[in-house]
């Protein structure tokens, strides 16, 4: 199976960048399905992102549309969360998940997640 690790979280400011990092092992990333979500404490979990296989299928959520962008390098068994413009309501624990199949926006659809990284946005 394949094993997750997120990366590049970290305290910002309002209006900053931050890219996400989620490296994977064991198995070739190339046979998965990314997808990003996020939980602000006291929150259920959300869906911010998700890529296909192979990039051609991307689906954002709409309070980071425009802001954020997924992307992955098979080769480097990498993907990543590049977020500009970060906002306040950005503040969460960041996690990478990983599913076989087509990339869907229901975190209960990946089988594969990892740890989570902390992002924090002040004002």
């Amino acid at each position: 199976q394949v094993q997750l690790a997120e990366s590049g979280g970290g305290l910002v400011q309002a209006g900053g960048s931050l890219r996400l990092s989620c490296a994977a092992s064991g198995r070739p990333l190339s046979n998965y399905a990314m997808g990003w979500f996020r939980q602000a404490p006291g929150k259920e979990r959300e869906f911010v992102a998700t890529i296909s296989r192979g990039s051609s299928n991307i689906y954002y959520a709409d309070s980071v549309k425009g802001r954020f962008t997924v992307s992955r390098d098979n080769p480097k068994n990498t993907a990543y969360l590049q977020m500009n413009s970060l906002k306040p309501e950005d503040t969460a624990v960041y996690y990478c998940a990983a599913r076989q199949g087509v990339a869907r926006t229901g975190g209960s659809e990946y089988r594969y997640w990892g740890q989570g990284t902390q992002v924090t946005v002040s004002s």
